[in-house]
């Protein structure tokens, strides 16, 4: 995908307001992009909210440019330049009832204040103009980004039934904005944690996602374990007891816990896998985050990835002391770099020595032939020296492969002989038919 350069869509997002102006249509922006610029920040994206219907908005902006996926909801997508990227367009409106408890059974085109009201916080209700630069809030949400608060519009229970969804976005916008939530906003949260099960898994990982890559990981697991939602997310973390890992020898539940809030805290710009490797990793052993990655549905890269680091975390412990070869194997593996992340994260707030970690990183800084040379022998090579196949070759391999590590072999020839010499050693070869 191109790179999307904010200032172009930010002309953008101005332009097609002009021109919906131009057509005598109302047009402002909405939401996220105002509560962002009002805190100073650059907006990932722009909404605009307008009186024009959604067939309007695509005669205006005409058939080619605009994309009517969400159209039943009165959302129209409006194409821009490569680096401008999308803007989505959507009528003002007002919803009807949430049946299933995450979309509005059917929507009639409304004004711009009934359409803040139907909006889930007061700090992404508002809108902005930005031909005449002036914000307009029926909701009172300037006070409440100035106070540094989340709170629902009107009533907090009602407004969070309509969209189960929103009960984790409350935890997500108070912590990675370092706000708190409005107390009976909280209070709503906590009441009806048990009935976020009705979010899809798919939706629900996807706001668990942009929670745990977030600088603020640490404080929203925090917040969502202390309002309930974490135990419903995660039941796992409910009933484990710590196992006995790097954070978790013969630690309390409650201070396990707070050293893995502390793990999180000190990881820098981790992936996702990383991250929930550090959430789970005191408490979960390997082989359940496969049960985790099902439920959620997370992708294979990021299910393998997380249980590999959870697994290898204690091979790092001495790794100054470990058999070179065992260790290579893990050096040279993809995920050495998160590894690193990880274990370095854990040393740091559980008050270990950095040594294991700087020896891996001396490593790693060997030459790459130094560091993984070619293996000398392949299957091919068995099989022409004579070995009959089966079960043996990865053995074989393996045992080739170490000798040549600790460079007690260099060459096919000695290799050759390591092979007929272990075939001939009884008992040597571990589950052979």
């Amino acid at each position: 995908m191109p790179e999307i350069d904010p200032q172009s869509q930010r002309h953008f997002a101005v332009d097609i307001v002009r021109k919906l102006r131009a057509r005598g249509f109302e047009a402002l922006w909405a939401g996220g992009c105002v509560r962002d610029q009002l805190l100073g920040r650059v907006p990932k994206d722009f909404d605009v909210a307008t009186t024009a219907t959604p067939v309007e908005i695509r005669e205006l902006f005409t058939m080619r440019r605009t994309i009517a996926i969400g159209a039943a909801f009165g959302v129209i997508t409006v194409l821009g330049p490569k680096e401008a990227g999308k803007i989505e367009v959507a009528t003002f409106r007002q919803d009807a009832e949430y049946s299933d408890g995450r979309h509005p059974d059917s929507v009639k085109f409304s004004t711009p204040e009934a359409d803040a009201a139907r909006r889930d916080f007061t700090i992404n209700g508002l809108f902005f103009d930005p031909l005449e630069d002036r914000v307009i809030d029926f909701v009172g949400g300037q006070d409440d980004l100035v106070r540094g608060i989340v709170r629902a519009i009107g009533d907090p229970r009602a407004r969070l039934a309509e969209d189960k969804l929103r009960l984790l976005r409350a935890v997500r916008f108070a912590a990675t904005l370092g706000f708190v939530l409005e107390p009976a906003t909280r209070d709503a949260v906590e009441s009806m944690a048990a009935e976020i099960t009705v979010v899809s898994v798919e939706r629900i990982a996807a706001e668990m996602r942009l929670m745990l890559v977030h600088a603020s990981r640490a404080q929203a697991i925090l917040l969502l374990r202390e309002v309930g939602l974490l135990d419903v997310i995660l039941p796992e973390l409910k009933t484990a007891s710590p196992p006995k890992t790097l954070t978790g020898t013969g630690r309390p539940a409650e201070e396990a816990w707070l050293v893995t809030l502390e793990v999180m805290q000190m990881l820098a710009e981790p992936g996702f896998s990383t991250a929930l490797a550090a959430l789970l990793h005191t408490f979960i052993e390997a082989p359940h985050v496969e049960e985790i990655s099902r439920r959620w549905k997370l992708s294979n890269r990021e299910t393998s990835r997380t249980r590999w680091l959870i697994e290898n975390l204690t091979a790092l412990t001495h790794a100054r002391h470990a058999a070179w070869p065992r260790l290579q194997r893990i050096l040279i593996a993809d995920g050495i770099q998160d590894l690193l992340t990880l274990y370095e994260a854990i040393s740091t707030a559980t008050g270990k020595s950095a040594d294991d970690i700087a020896y891996c990183r001396e490593r790693l800084e060997m030459p790459h032939e130094e560091l993984d040379p070619p293996p000398i022998l392949t299957g091919s090579d068995l099989i022409a020296h004579g070995v009959p196949r089966g079960k043996q070759y990865q053995w074989l391999l393996e045992a080739v492969r170490d000798a040549q590590l600790e460079k007690r072999i260099g060459n096919r020839t000695e290799a050759l002989a390591l092979v007929d010499q272990l075939r001939a050693e009884p008992g040597t070869q571990p589950g052979l038919d």
